[in-house]
Order: structure tokens, then C-alpha cells, then sequence
């Protein structure tokens, strides 16, 4: 018996010694194989008589339950350490970050927009939207364009292929159809601006043939001249953030207005900064009006009851003024320079409580 005890004691050494499973399959084999310390034992068995094999078989077989136990744990402790082991060299530290700190930029058509919204919100008004394709009426005949008007031209629209009835849809012009759907749908009072996608044949410094207008309309009993003045006015002081704006209105002529002006700004150029709100010179900066009562008219409005003013100016070219930017084409080139340089913070949002820009 102290000869199973000396043997156990030394399978047990060597099971715990085992640094890896295939080290630990030797042992086995050398313990419990079929030439193995405890098999070659259990083969005595057979030669012994009935006292010593009542003896010692019950001793082998638990040696050998003991063995195979041992071995059995020490390849779960091996199995589980090299998981770990393995574990440890695919581990992904996520307390770092992932990747480089964010470079995108808001487009300074997109954050002139907001800056717009921002300013007649805070007057009132509603942001209204519409489709970029139009039909004839919405895009001319309501807004009282004569059948032969340029403006209908294959020059400055873009048509598409008539439809079976001879109907030929388009790529709206300006965003005044929406006021003609607002005006269908709304009744008065109306304060909305419509800030959207223009489309029109034409391209070079300062054209192109999708741009972007904002355009505002007022319906009510009592608007009158003063109020498109005073709104504009107040506009051209908060976006351009100046304490002062010298303004002036030069007659001019649009079919959906009437009295229609075009709007100028004071301002001087000193190298290639402009600036707004002082100097002598005179830049036209929108076009505006008193609605035509054939407008409202045509949208079921009766003009001996509401009148209102309507004005419309270019999202981009105000981009340009503001942010010193020459060229209309590069806001669509998708150059990513130019946008890390011309570009915002997404974080700055506009507001008139602590300022429009950057």
C-alpha cells in the first residue's frame, strides 16, 4: 500500500506541474495509459489470490478515480488560462476612443439657413415647404407670369417631358409656389418664409443652375409698405449683426407685386472685405413687394379684404456677403479644404441670445 501512496504522490506532482494541456496528456498517458503506472498495476490484479485482490483492487481503482479527477481539473485550470491568455492579447481597450475626433463641418449654406430661420422666428414667423417639382400653375400662372413671359423660356426653365394631356412639369424657379400653397390652405393671417432649393439655367461667378432662396409672405387686414420695410430693415441688422443698416427701395417690377422693389444696403469695400452698414456704396440684396391682388385671387383671397407683402433674396449669396466667400460654384464642388475652412462648428447653432455666427 505505501508503494500506491508513493506512486500517487508522484502522479499528483507531476498532474500539478503540467504547464500546458499537452504536457498534462503525458502525464496521463504515463499514468492511465495502456503501458501507464496505474494500468500496468491493475494488470497484477489477475495473479493475485482472492485476499490480495480483495485488497488491492478496491486501492487501484481508487488511485485511478483520484488520477482521472486530477487530471480532469487541472485541464479545466489549463483550459481556462489560456482563454484567458487569449482573451487577453484580442482585448479592445473601449475606454480610448474608437476614432479621431470628428472633422465635419456645417456647409455655410445650411448655417446661413438656420441663421435666417433663427431671425424671422423670433419675428413671428413659420418655416412652410414645398415640392422642387412643379407644375405651371403654382410655378407661373398663379403668380400672374403672362403665358409668354421669358421666365417660361427653355432658358431659364428647366422642363420636363410633357405628359400625355401636353401638362409639362418643372423644376420650380423660386419657392413662391409655396406661398400659393400656403395661401390655398392657410387662411389669413399668414407669416411664413420658405427657405428651399431654386432651379434655373444659368451658370458662372455668381449663378448656378440649383441655388438656394428664403422667400417671406404676410397676409393680413392691415400690412401695408411700412411693414415690409421695417421687417426687412430689422432682418438686414440681425443677420448681418450691425447696430445700424442704411437701406433704400428703387422701383422695379415683378409679376406676382405690385408696388415691387428691389432692396440695397449701404456698404464699403476695404481691400476685399466688405462692409455692410457703413460707406457710401449701394449692393442690391433682394427683391420685395406689396402682393398682387391677381395673386390673391388666384388663390381664393379677396383683395378688397387682404393684402400683404411678399419678399424673396438668395441663401447663398447672403453666404457670400456675410463670410467673404468669392466664388457661388464652390459651394457645390465638394471640396473638403474648402469646407474646413469656410465651414461651422455643429455645435454652433444660431441664435439671437448669444449671436448668430462664430
Amino acid at each position: 500500500m505505501s508503494d500506491l501512496d508513493g506512486l500517487e504522490k508522484d502522479l499528483m506532482t507531476k498532474i500539478d506541474a503540467a504547464s500546458s494541456e499537452a504536457a498534462l496528456e503525458e502525464v496521463r498517458i504515463a499514468s492511465l495509459g495502456k503501458k501507464g503506472a496505474v494500468s500496468e498495476r491493475m494488470k497484477t490484479l489477475g495473479k493475485m489470490s482472492a485476499d490480495e485482490r480483495k485488497q488491492m483492487g478496491p486501492a487501484l481503482n481508487g488511485l485511478k478515480a483520484r488520477i482521472t479527477q486530477a487530471i480532469e481539473a487541472r485541464k479545466t485550470t489549463l483550459e481556462a488560462a489560456a482563454l484567458d491568455a487569449r482573451l487577453a492579447t484580442e482585448r479592445v481597450d473601449i475606454t480610448l476612443p474608437a476614432r479621431t475626433s470628428p472633422k465635419g463641418k456645417i456647409h455655410p449654406v445650411s448655417q446661413v439657413t438656420e441663421e435666417v430661420v433663427a431671425i424671422f422666428s423670433a419675428m413671428g414667423f413659420d418655416v412652410a415647404e414645398g415640392p422642387d417639382i412643379e407644375d405651371d400653375f403654382h410655378n407661373f400662372t398663379a403668380l400672374n407670369f403672362p403665358a409668354d413671359h421669358p421666365a417660361r423660356d427653355m432658358h431659364d426653365t428647366f422642363f420636363f417631358e410633357p405628359k400625355q394631356d401636353g401638362e409639362r412639369m418643372l423644376l420650380r424657379t423660386h419657392t413662391s409656389p409655396v406661398q400659393i400653397r400656403t395661401m390655398k390652405t392657410q387662411a389669413p393671417p399668414i407669416r411664413i418664409i420658405i427657405p428651399g432649393r431654386t432651379y434655373r439655367c444659368d451658370s458662372d461667378q455668381t449663378h448656378t443652375p440649383m441655388f438656394h432662396q428664403v422667400e417671406g409672405l404676410v397676409i393680413d387686414r392691415q400690412t401695408n409698405m411700412g411693414h415690409l420695410k421695417g421687417t426687412l430693415e430689422a432682418f438686414c441688422k440681425a443677420f448681418f449683426e450691425v447696430d445700424s443698416v442704411k437701406t433704400r427701395f428703387r422701383p422695379h417690377f415683378f409679376p406676382f407685386t405690385e408696388p415691387s422693389a428691389e432692396m440695397d444696403i449701404g456698404y464699403e469695400r476695404v481691400g476685399k472685405e466688405i462692409r455692410i452698414g457703413q460707406g457710401a456704396d449701394w449692393m442690391e440684396i433682394l427683391g420685395c413687394g406689396m402682393v398682387h391682388p391677381n395673386v390673391l385671387k388666384n388663390c381664393g383671397l379677396d383683395p378688397d379684404e387682404f393684402q400683404g407683402f411678399a419678399f424673396g433674396m438668395g441663401i447663398d449669396r447672403l453666404a457670400m456677403l456675410k463670410y467673404g466667400i468669392p466664388d457661388l460654384r464652390d459651394f457645390f464642388a465638394a471640396d473638403a479644404r474648402w469646407l474646413e475652412h469656410y465651414g461651422f462648428d455643429p455645435l454652433d447653432q444660431p441664435n439671437l441670445a448669444t449671436g448668430l455666427s462664430r
